[in-house]
């Protein structure tokens, strides 16, 4: 990989102040699910002033030749001149006052304790930012790892990863850590494809390569109780799972509609994960709040690991986790038994064991 393109991972008092204003209003704006097109003007504009020299960017303010640029609009423009003016630019003072908040009340506690996440993705697939972009705010979050895991090959729609591409994504994975040295660790992992017959989507070989595997199923979620409840606890089963992700595949609100959840015999599906140290997945995403809490309640019963997860498909969803932490605590799930409250050694050891 080409050392360049980590340039972005070094400390934020590295960049140039336009840029550090412009990622910190697509970072706000995405942590509250605003409309895709505002968060990628910010965004596009930060690349662009990326690629230029200091030099270029002064000379280009005095001239007043920034609209010039690529990506560059009049509301773009105005954040980066106000920045070049010393300022802090008005609309990233308003999104500051609005937005910069916790997204939900009552699981602090919790979210102290989280030193990771284990399901986020990346434009790898279907996420919306490179995965430096993703490291980096990892790392302004104050976590200790991330976990990148890109969707698998059948599902098409997410632009899945092949065994090529996802070959081709490990080796940036370990350049992004070599670069990064001992401050931070991006793991190896994938959200792995339940198929309907309860195997994994990607090839053993692959698998035993990766750091975090997260299962969960994306099709026929409205199938037969039985065949469902046999397809989940193959998956359990899987030596290769270290996470059950999203497991009733329900949506409660958001752009896509609603979806009921998919019966399955949740008795046995959590006591396959509790014998086989499964850990369930509290997806944060506002949209799925997946288990539901009678679920949650059930699995806590039945001696399951968890992960506290923010599936963030951009960097600012990466602060979902608030959600999760929310309901998770409320529900009294014990820190010691969420997984990415682990140290790292701890963790590694577990899902790789």
């Amino acid at each position: 990989m080409d050392r360049r393109k980590l340039e972005p991972l070094v400390a934020e008092a590295a960049l140039p102040d336009p840029v550090a204003a412009l990622r910190r209003i697509a970072f706000l704006l995405e942590r509250t699910r605003a409309e895709t097109y505002r968060v990628k003007a910010f965004r596009s504009a930060a690349s662009t002033l990326l690629g230029l020299e200091p030099d270029e960017l002064s000379a280009r303010h005095r001239s007043g030749t920034l609209r010039d640029l690529p990506g560059i609009g009049s509301v773009t423009q105005a954040v980066v001149e106000e920045s070049l003016a010393g300022k802090v630019p008005d609309y990233l003072r308003r999104l500051e006052e609005e937005a910069s908040g916790p997204l939900a009340e009552g699981g602090e506690q919790l979210r102290a304790k989280l030193r990771g996440d284990l399901h986020s993705h990346s434009d790898w697939s279907d996420g919306g930012s490179p995965i430096q972009e993703m490291v980096v705010t990892a790392i302004e979050s104050g976590h200790e790892y991330l976990a990148l895991t890109d969707h698998s090959p059948r599902l098409t729609v997410a632009r899945g990863l092949s065994a090529e591409r996802l070959t081709d994504q490990l080796d940036v994975v370990v350049a992004v850590n070599e670069h990064l040295g001992e401050k931070f660790r991006l793991l190896k992992g994938i959200e792995v494809d339940i198929l309907e017959d309860g195997s994994l989507d990607q090839s053993e070989e692959m698998l035993a390569r990766l750091e975090v595997v997260v299962a969960s199923v994306h099709s026929k979620l409205r199938m037969d109780a039985a065949a469902m409840t046999r397809r989940m606890v193959a998956a359990v089963r899987n030596p290769a799972t270290d996470v059950l992700g999203h497991c009733t595949g329900r949506l409660i609100t958001g752009g896509r509609g609603t979806r009921p959840q998919s019966q399955f015999d949740a008795d046995a599906v959590f006591e396959a994960c509790a014998e086989h140290d499964v850990a369930v997945e509290i997806n944060s995403r506002p949209e799925r709040s997946d288990p539901p809490d009678e679920l949650v309640e059930l699995a806590l019963d039945k001696g399951c690991l968890f992960s506290i997860d923010s599936d963030a498909h951009a960097p600012g969803q990466l602060d979902f986790l608030d959600y999760g932490c929310a309901r998770a605590q409320h529900l009294g799930v014990p820190p010691e038994r969420l997984v990415n409250t682990w140290p790292l050694e701890r963790l590694l050891a577990w899902s790789t064991g």
